[in-house]
C-alpha cells in the first residue's frame, strides 16, 4: 500500500512539474518558479520515498532482527535536506527580485496551471490520508506535508500573478516567494521531527500506551505490569513488558495466559511486535518502572 501511494506521489509530481516549467518560462513569476522548485524537488522526494518504503517493507533477517522500518526515517530525513535547500534557493532568488521591479506575464496561463495543479494535488492528498490511517507509513506522512504545502504555493502564485498583473503591485511576487521560502522550512521542521522520533526509539504518545495498558491489564489472571517498553519503525509498533502471574502457575499455564494477552492486544495493534516477560506476583525488580493493576 505504501509503495503504491509513492507511485502515486511520483505520478502527480512527474505531471506537475511540467506544467510548471512552461508556466514558470511564460510567466517570468518568482512564485510561480518557487512552485516549481518545490514541485521538482517533491519528484525527487517522493522516488527517495518509493524505494525507502520499499526497503523498510523488507522481512526481518539475519543482519536485521527488527526489520528495515528505520529506512522510512532515513528517507524522510532526506527528503527535510532536500526542502531546507530548495527555501534557501527561492528564497534567495526573492531577494533579488526585489529590487528588479520587473512585472509578470501571461496571467490566463499562470492561473490555469495553478488551478489544475490544485485540483491533481487535492485527490493525492486525500489517496495518502488514507494509506497514512492504514499504515503510520513516517514516509508517506513527510510525502503529504510537502503535497499539503503545495496548495498553499498555489493558491500564493494565482493572488501573485492577480495582483501584480491587475494591480501593479510589483513587489508582491517576490513577496510570496519569501513566504513560499517559509513555509518549506517549517514543513521541513515538521518532517524532521517524526523522522527523528522514530530514529531515537521515541515511546508512544500517552494515550496510545493507556489504551495499550488497559488492554493488557483487562485479562483477569494478571496481576498487574511493569517494565513497558513501546516504540515505532517505519509502520510497524514494538511493544515489550513484564506480567506479574500467581507464582504456582505452571510455566505452561502461564505460556496460555501470554498467548491470551498477546490475542487481545492484537484486535486493536494488529501491526505490532509483542515481547511478553512473565514475573511471579510480587517479585520486585532493581529499577523497575511499576504500572500497577
Amino acid at each position: 500500500m505504501t509503495g503504491r501511494a509513492a507511485l502515486a506521489s511520483i505520478s502527480v509530481a512527474l505531471f506537475l512539474v511540467g506544467l510548471k516549467v512552461w508556466a514558470s518560462w511564460g510567466t517570468g513569476s518568482v512564485a510561480m518558479l518557487g512552485s516549481l522548485a518545490d514541485t521538482a524537488l517533491d519528484l525527487l522526494a517522493s522516488l527517495v520515498t518509493f524505494f525507502g518504503v520499499r526497503f523498510a517493507a523488507m522481512p526481518a533477517d539475519e543482519e536485521h532482527r527488527f526489520g528495515h522500518g528505520k529506512a522510512e526515517a532515513l528517507a524522510a530525513l532526506f527528503q527535510v535536506v532536500l526542502i531546507s535547500f530548495s527555501a534557501l534557493g527561492i528564497a534567495y532568488r526573492a531577494f533579488l527580485q526585489f529590487g528588479a521591479d520587473e512585472p509578470t506575464r501571461e496571467l490566463e496561463l499562470g492561473v490555469g496551471v495553478s488551478v489544475v495543479a490544485i485540483l491533481v494535488t487535492l485527490g493525492l492528498l486525500a489517496y495518502q490520508r488514507y494509506v497514512i490511517r492504514k499504515t503510520g507509513s513516517v514516509a508517506i506522512m513527510t510525502d503529504h506535508v510537502h503535497y499539503q504545502s503545495d496548495l498553499l504555493l498555489n493558491l500564493s502564485v494565482i493572488a501573485a500573478l492577480v495582483l501584480d498583473q491587475l494591480f501593479g503591485f510589483h513587489f508582491i511576487d517576490p513577496l510570496f516567494g519569501f513566504a513560499i521560502a517559509v513555509w518549506l522550512m517549517i514543513g521541513a521542521w515538521r518532517g524532521a521531527t517524526h523522522a527523528i522520533d522514530q530514529l531515537m526509539d521515541r515511546e508512544w504518545d500517552d494515550e496510545k500506551r493507556d489504551r495499550f495498558l488497559d488492554m493488557v491489564k483487562a485479562h483477569p489472571e494478571l496481576h498487574g505490569i511493569h517494565e513497558l517498553r513501546t516504540r515505532t519503525s517505519g509502520g510497524h509498533d514494538f511493544a515489550q513488558f513484564h506480567i506479574w502471574l500467581d507464582p504456582d502457575m505452571t510455566v505452561a499455564e502461564a505460556h496460555d495466559v501470554m498467548d491470551e494477552v498477546e490475542a487481545m492486544i492484537r484486535k486493536e495493534f494488529p501491526d505490532t511486535d509483542i515481547l511478553i516477560h512473565p514475573d511471579p506476583k510480587d517479585l520486585e525488580e532493581r529499577g523497575q518502572d511499576t504500572t500497577p493493576e
